[in-house]
């Protein structure tokens, strides 16, 4: 697919991003993918490929950007190194609710401003790490997210969390998928009956659902990965977009 190499001015800093099309010309609906706590590789570029094929402009940033150039994780081996481990949860906490939101409003700025983008509503998807941004970031841009999916996301609804994307219920107004990993201790049963409960609440057509398979099922490189459910997440995923934003 058609790839555009870009930067996106934010409060912060400049993030890189690739921005991926349909291979004929046209404009389309735009989507955000943020990927998992490893970080944008080759992987989520191939991703992003086949969400754009199916008709989307398919932003990829790299979410790490304020950390400048570093050593890329060898995803197979990163949770079993206890450095890298802990290099890598640096990272991950280094992403606060606020900076989340102010990359997302930078990255929304410049979608506005593209030619291939069609039309002012947004979807969102993110895996692992990033499902939990996903739902921040309808969250606190109702305005501009009319669909947000998160495929093995983790602390999605925690109790006592004041940052949890539960408690942002009666702000979205994007129809919400979550599809959890059976066995997830980061999406345990106690934290599935808060979202669910959270989101029926608010009011917020939603589907909360847990795929027979481990945390990481629709990453290709990641040790878990099961290519069914990764299979059925696309499908869920084209249907979530196609009600929500056309094509």
């Amino acid at each position: 697919m058609p790839t555009v190499n870009a930067t996106v001015p934010t409060e912060d800093g400049v993030c890189a991003v690739t921005l991926h099309t349909p291979a004929e010309h046209g404009s389309w609906p735009a989507v955000i993918v943020y990927p998992d706590a490893v970080g944008v590789r080759e992987t989520f570029s191939a991703m992003a490929d086949r969400l754009a094929g199916l008709g989307y402009a398919v932003l990829l940033p790299d979410v790490y950007y304020r950390a400048g150039e570093f050593a890329p994780f060898d995803i197979a081996t990163v949770f079993g190194d206890p450095a890298e481990r802990n290099r890598l949860f640096s990272l991950m906490q280094s992403l606060t609710t606020e900076r989340v939101v102010r990359d997302a409003n930078a990255f929304l700025e410049f979608l506005a401003g593209r030619p291939e983008v069609s039309g002012d509503r947004v979807g969102t998807t993110g895996y692992c790490m990033g499902g939990r941004i996903s739902l921040i970031v309808a969250g606190n841009r109702p305005d501009r997210i009319a669909a947000a999916a998160s495929f093995h996301g983790g602390f999605l609804a925690v109790a006592d969390e004041p940052d949890s994307p539960h408690l942002l219920a009666d702000r979205t107004a994007a129809n919400v998928l979550v599809a959890g990993a059976e066995n997830d201790d980061s999406f345990p049963p106690d934290q599935q009956e808060r979202l669910e409960q959270a989101l029926t609440a608010a009011g917020v057509r939603h589907s909360v659902e847990i795929y027979p398979a481990q945390h990481g099922f629709a990453v290709p490189d990641a040790p878990a990965f099961d290519a069914a459910a990764s299979e059925r997440h696309w499908t869920a995923l084209a249907d979530l977009y196609a009600k929500s934003l056309g094509t």
